[in-house]
């Protein structure tokens, strides 16, 4: 009697073991097909027809389409395009800095642009805004360019407390991080009205990329199709695919675009296209 209560337990364990593993199978293929479908969504609209609108080399004369929030930044133009450095200081506002377009972009979108991590540093971020404005009011004018003076000192705050905008962190780490591992993606609305950064994430986050390691180039696509922003990343030895939806949130309409680096950050960029749909 004993011995087959032992089978029937034996029998139980493994066919619950076969249950789980068949979940997680199914979890697996699910995840994998969600991932097959937005990459080939992707695709297609990365294949419509698309006008360049903005376009900058970045191998002379930044001023040319650019302006800058920050007096400690450092840029130099090469042939291998420009290098971009905020201010040296750790957990000093002053040395945030952030390249704008000084021309404005109108619903959807197709960025493209070469970038490299050029410091070791494995804390702080890199943003790009996509489609800036200001909160409203004499002080923040829905055109940014009207108040940068306020920016000088480009603290974080300024930012996320007076501007609409998406903002997507890449080759980024927490502030207290050691580790050049735990890397991440992620994406915001930035919504003034909240008065702090809490639920302005778009689902999900990505962490532990494996991209982004320093002097390695890497080819950046972006594509803001209504509330949807498609982000992918190449190169030479592998590409990936990270997806945001704002369906909960106001849409982003129009508005600048801009390159923030937190401090101590540099990195390298070249072959700066801003694209928009083809008219019909």
């Amino acid at each position: 009697m004993e011995k087959r209560t032992i089978s029937a337990m034996v029998i139980k364990s493994f066919w619950r073991k076969v249950l789980v593993l068949s979940i997680m199978f199914a979890t697996l293929s699910i995840v994998q097909a969600q991932e097959d479908s937005l990459l080939l969504r992707f695709e297609a609209l990365l294949n419509k027809d698309w006008q360049e609108y903005f376009s900058d080399p970045f191998t002379a004369d930044w001023t040319k389409n650019w302006f800058l929030d920050g007096e400690q930044a450092s840029i130099t133009h090469s042939a291998k395009g420009v290098d971009f450095w905020a201010g040296p200081n750790a957990l000093d506002d002053a040395s945030h800095a952030v390249l704008w377009t000084k021309k404005s972009f109108t619903g959807d979108l197709l960025i493209e642009y070469e970038f490299t991590r050029l410091d070791k540093t494995l804390r702080f971020v890199n943003i790009i805004y996509i489609q800036a404005t200001g909160s409203g009011g004499e002080t923040f004018d829905h055109d940014i360019i009207k108040w940068s003076d306020y920016r000088n000192v480009p603290t974080m705050s300024k930012y996320f407390l007076n501007m609409h905008t998406y903002h997507i962190s890449y080759a980024a780490f927490g502030t207290q991080n050691n580790d050049p591992d735990e890397d991440y993606v992620r994406a915001r609305r930035y919504m003034p009205s909240y008065s702090q950064l809490r639920n302005t994430d778009l689902k999900t986050d990505y962490f532990q990329t494996g991209f982004f390691r320093t002097d390695v180039p890497h080819k950046i696509t972006i594509i803001k199709k209504d509330e949807e922003l498609f982000f992918h990343i190449s190169n030479d030895e592998k590409q990936q695919l990270f997806y945001w939806k704002n369906n909960q949130l106001p849409p982003i309409l129009e508005g600048r675009i801009g390159l923030r680096h937190m401090y101590t950050r540099g990195s390298r960029y070249s072959q700066f296209r801003i694209s928009v749909p083809t008219a019909e």
